[in-house]
């Protein structure tokens, strides 16, 4: 199926590894220019050229998200260089860890999760109508039921669930669509569930045990963000599709 995205003008934040960097190399596998930002210099450069290689126009920045200011200004200056802006995909995240229940914890998911993604949108916003474009944020299964990474993880997530419903009917007469994807399980070399896997087995295999389809990886993620991306997927807006191989046991209704 051609996604019709040759040409097309992509942001993806936390683009260097992952979720993120998956999804920026299948939306320029697909032909479409892409902008990422991640904090680490030497990760972002890695990206930028594996992007490159796919023979599309790939630009990325060492970004701090936490800094807004700073982060507004990247997101001014890539749509620039881009020529435009088509498609926004908002996935950097604070995530769990060691300050998953303190306050500091909390700031930083809102912070990040939460403000990030405003900020995002707020930026992009006029050159995403200007397209027709289409805006695809990342949550999280713990947004939906009560699991591993809960906390102010998957409170901020969830109201990034509300935020995207909001932006969808706020922007849709407009012809941008507002998208959420929400990953269960994802294994991803050096990521949250390889450092539970070495230290934590137990838990990990009960985890595995939970998910009929077994442990995701970052591409199952990015497959649904850029078909909800595409003009494929061209009729949904305000929906939040659950990639998590049945992780979930609620009913979908």
């Amino acid at each position: 199926m051609d996604l019709g995205l040759k040409g097309k003008k992509a942001l993806v934040t936390g683009g260097s590894k992952g979720i993120g960097r998956a999804t920026a190399e299948l939306l320029a596998s697909e032909g479409a220019d892409v902008a990422i930002c991640a904090r680490n210099a030497d990760e972002v450069s890695a990206a930028v050229e594996a992007l490159k290689s796919k023979g599309v126009n790939a630009i990325g920045s060492a970004v701090d998200v936490g800094d807004g200011d700073a982060y507004k200004k990247w997101i001014e200056s890539a749509i620039g260089e881009l020529g435009g802006l088509d498609i926004l995909v908002p996935n950097v995240s604070a995530g769990g860890g060691a300050n998953i229940g303190s306050e500091d914890g909390w700031k930083a998911n809102f912070e990040v999760d939460i403000m990030g993604t405003a900020r995002a949108v707020n930026a992009s916003l006029e050159s995403l109508t200007a397209s027709k474009g289409s805006i695809v944020i990342i949550s999280t299964t713990t947004a939906l039921e009560e699991g591993p990474g809960s906390g102010p993880y998957g409170v901020v997530k969830a109201a990034l669930i509300n935020y995207a419903n909001h932006v969808s009917q706020a922007n849709g007469r407009n012809g941008v669509r507002c998208n959420v994807v929400s990953p269960g399980p994802i294994y991803i070399e050096g990521g949250a569930w390889n450092f539970i896997k070495d230290n934590m087995e137990d838990f990990y295999n009960a985890t595995e045990k939970a998910i009929p389809l077994g442990y995701g990886a970052a591409e199952d993620v990015a497959n649904a963000v850029v078909f909800l991306a595409s003009s494929a997927g061209g009729h949904i807006t305000g929906t939040n599709l659950v990639v998590d191989g049945g992780f979930t046991k609620r009913v979908q209704l």
